[in-house]
């Protein structure tokens, strides 16, 4: 019972903090693709690529929570921290904008199945209440931010256990790689749909990563030493184990 109390206490401070950012009036101009941004081919690709992540992480959600109930309120913490470290709006020195993702918590506790559907209920808040993203682009952005920054952070965190490295240091990697890769892939997703004339696709996607990197790598490696300070209170805590997933 103090275990749940404990969990619903860091949960519901979590959504407090996320109920704050959506009455800042800001307009939120940030790395998620706007709607309509992308041609309608793409955005459809993205969102048949996407679907069957969804599928997968629902069918691993409801196993997660047939096994343990308790996981519900860890559940919704994982979520929580996504909404609000992905809410950030962070202005770049090149005029754009970037923000933490906030996945690597998640994976680390569930794996990445699970990221899929936190991060999709996550980018489907954001794109109805605060104007960052948009539908027809959600599948693109659940592909860069809820499902291969993940997959990558989460094989980062299996390698990192299994070679016996301190275990806060395969938390922060997890975290960091997860967020980098995210924009990787959307410097990706934007240079295939909008080629340059030049040097087509791919000089187009490293524009694209020349813009995102000079703010993103900093904000990467914060949100590792948030995400490790965060996991380290957990386990003190004795909320979650101290196992590898």
């Amino acid at each position: 019972m103090k275990r749940e109390q404990q969990l619903k206490r860091l949960s519901l401070s979590g959504l407090a903090a996320g109920l704050l950012l959506l009455v800042v009036p800001e307009q939120a101009f940030a790395m998620h693709i706007m709607e309509g941004f992308l041609p309608p081919m793409w955005a459809l690709a993205w969102w048949m690529l996407f679907l069957p992540c969804l599928w997968y992480g629902l069918v691993r959600l409801r196993r997660i929570v047939a096994e343990d109930g308790n996981q519900k309120v860890l559940l919704a913490l994982c979520g929580a921290f996504i909404f609000v470290l992905s809410a950030l709006k962070i202005p770049s020195v090149t005029g754009s904008c970037s923000h933490p993702t906030g996945v690597g918590l998640a994976v680390i506790l569930f794996g990445p199945g699970v990221v899929a559907i936190l991060g999709a209920i996550v980018l489907l808040f954001q794109a109805l209440l605060l104007a960052h993203g948009g539908l027809t682009t959600l599948g693109a952005n659940g592909m860069s931010m809820a499902v291969i920054g993940p997959v990558v952070g989460y094989l980062v965190w299996q390698m990192a256990c299994r070679a016996g490295i301190r275990r806060d240091v395969g938390v922060f990697l997890c975290a960091m790689l997860a967020d980098v890769v995210t924009y990787f892939v959307t410097s990706v997703q934007l240079g295939v749909a909008f080629p340059d004339p030049q040097s087509g696709a791919t000089g187009s996607i490293v524009k694209f990563m020349d813009i995102f990197c000079l703010t993103q790598i900093p904000i990467a490696i914060a949100e590792g030493l948030l995400t490790v300070m965060i996991y380290d209170q957990l386990t003190k805590r004795q909320l979650i184990t101290a196992q590898g997933h």
